[in-house]
């Protein structure tokens, strides 16, 4: 895996084809309130783009004008929150999104184990540690944490062509896309408040 890392934006002539893979890292779990530090991008193809972000010195343009980009689609792990930080971060709506751990409730029902971690090591028989997970993001990065943090877009094109492959044998295909495409308000709801509160229920 090669690994290029970038202060504050993404060059602007970087070729990034039209389906790429996501990641975030933040100060802590609560979008409003915990400061955005690092994305990660990858193409699928062992290359992965690490972006330090401090919104204080610079706005990434070149990376927003990405995320804007509706033609590309975006595969994250837990696209809820990475989705909710570049929203209130960038002020920006993202769509065209495949998240793989909803992909993997739909279709692997026979298990509670869902993270990043847990199907890597079943679909793609890869180990992945999580040890940096838990690391201080808001200082300068070690080749620890920066390979950490490509590790999390590495395999998600992978897993993305298994986790369809079986979305389509259960027939829940177009359940899964209408997951994804209401990401954009679960997200809403989680910044305006209603995070913690089902209001589906009676």
């Amino acid at each position: 895996m090669k690994i290029n890392l970038y202060e504050g934006d993404l060059p602007e002539n970087i070729q990034l084809s039209n389906c790429i893979a996501l990641d975030s890292e933040t100060m802590g779990l609560n979008p409003k309130r915990d400061k955005l530090c690092l994305i990660q991008i990858s193409n699928g193809d062992g290359i992965c783009h690490l972006v330090k972000i401090d919104l204080k010195v610079k706005k990434p343009h070149n990376l927003i004008r990405i995320l804007k980009n509706n033609k590309i689609n975006k595969i994250f792990h837990f696209a809820r929150f990475d989705v909710a930080v570049f929203k209130h971060n960038f002020k920006i709506n993202i769509k065209n999104i495949y998240c793989t751990k909803i992909a993997s409730k739909l279709v692997r029902t026979y298990t509670d184990k869902h993270g990043y971690k847990d199907l890597c090591a079943e679909l793609l028989n890869k180990q992945i540690s999580k040890t940096e997970q838990s690391s201080d993001w808001g200082g300068n990065l070690t080749k620890e944490q920066q390979q950490y943090a490509a590790n999390d877009v590495l395999y998600l094109h992978q897993l993305k062509e298994k986790l369809n492959l079986m979305l389509i044998r259960e027939n829940r295909k177009k359940l899964a896309d209408a997951c994804f495409n209401f990401i954009e308000h679960r997200t809403n709801l989680d910044i305006n408040g209603w995070a913690d509160i089902d209001i589906f229920r009676h």
